[in-house]
């Protein structure tokens, strides 16, 4: 016979709160005594259109970035620029291109030697007290290293845009030029770089991100190897702050803390205006956030609803969770039209009051 326990579906699963301070959306407990409404499912009437088909791109669009070395063709020989009526010798009358390919030039290293120049006064060169100075030229990015900027950037961005890891960095380098990069050396490259030149980046983004009005916060769980004092099975977390659409450049930063702390949030936005609007879950840890509007998202409301419709009942609207899906969609689809005819003017006020609004008078 068949354990109770087994029989569990997937959705009461899902139900039970996996995540300590996590609140749950769908939770048994909660009593609505509201009686469903009925409502009519909204019929769209979409005009007929013809599909055009696109243009075929040309080279000229297609490889614009390129730069174009041209080549003259000569492959004729003197008999077949005869004429073949009467045997005179053909001249040239124009030319046109009638062909175009792409050259691939493999990448290369190049070993740089910068040659200081030392410089004594000729004055005091029979002295007791001789004076030199040396032109030490631009100092390395890295002390001591024989790293170069563009060499650097390769390495990370092979890494964090190609998800290419150092080990296989290292083969490649091996490979290609017969060198041998360490892949050590080059994570000491990264964190370095990180640290010297990233980090007044990333602070004053960070000074921007907290004048905005609009932000949204998430935080995801993340295991780090080798950890001063942890274990590896123990849970770090990453959590991502940004920036709303409220007419600016998008700001995104990535912030790394040991533990879920509610107070990690608080550190974070410190010093943002106050009154301002953070979107986020329903975690209990946003809370410790004062002198702030805080907005539900949307999204995990609308998966949650999405999850709890009966099998088969996706149409039948006389479902609360059927009727609390199509409303959210609606409010979706509100702030796509008011955000195309109020953003474009910078007018974000007049996007969150009608949002405000829409989201009071259907919920």
């Amino acid at each position: 016979m068949n354990n109770p326990k087994q029989l569990e579906t997937k959705k009461s699963i899902r139900k039970k709160v996996l995540i300590p301070g996590q609140m749950n959306l769908l939770t048994e407990d909660l009593e609505d005594d509201r009686t469903p409404v009925e409502i009519e499912p909204e019929i769209i009437k979409v005009a007929e259109h013809k599909r055009e088909r696109k243009a075929k791109a040309t080279h000229e669009v297609m490889f614009a970035n390129l730069p174009v070395r041209q080549v003259k063709v000569d492959t004729l020989s003197e008999e077949e620029k005869e004429c073949p009526l009467c045997g005179t010798q053909m001249t040239a009358i124009g030319t046109e291109i009638v062909r175009t390919e792409l050259i691939y030039h493999p990448a290369k290293l190049e070993r740089v030697e910068y040659i200081g120049t030392t410089y004594e006064c000729p004055a005091c060169k029979d002295s007791l007290e001789p004076q030199f100075i040396k032109d030490e030229g631009k100092p390395a990015l890295i002390p001591h290293s024989y790293v170069s900027s563009g060499l650097a950037a390769h390495v990370m961005y092979a890494k964090f845009v190609n998800a290419m890891p150092f080990y296989r960095q290292e083969k490649d380098f091996e490979n290609l030029f017969g060198i041998k990069i360490n892949r050590g050396t080059m994570a000491h490259w990264t964190i370095y770089v990180s640290e010297k030149y990233f980090s007044p980046l990333y602070n004053y983004f960070h000074r921007l991100l907290l004048s905005r009005r609009f932000l949204c916060a998430d935080e995801t769980p993340i295991q780090v190897l080798k950890e001063e004092g942890r274990k590896a099975q123990t849970k770090s977390y990453i959590w991502l702050f940004r920036t709303g659409e409220d007419g600016g450049n998008s700001i995104i930063l990535y912030h790394y803390a040991a533990t879920r702390s509610r107070d990690t949030a608080v550190e974070f936005l410190k010093g943002a205006e106050k009154g301002f609007y953070l979107v986020a879950d329903g975690y209990g840890g946003y809370n410790k956030l004062k002198d702030i509007r805080r907005c539900c998202c949307y999204a995990h409301i609308r998966r949650y609803l999405y999850e709890a419709i009966p099998k088969g009942k996706e149409n039948d609207y006389t479902e609360p969770a059927v009727q609390g899906y199509l409303y959210i969609n609606k409010l979706f689809d509100y702030e796509r039209q008011y955000r195309q005819k109020c953003c474009q003017k910078n007018n974000w006020k007049i996007v969150v009051s009608k949002i405000r609004n829409l989201s009071l008078r259907l919920f």
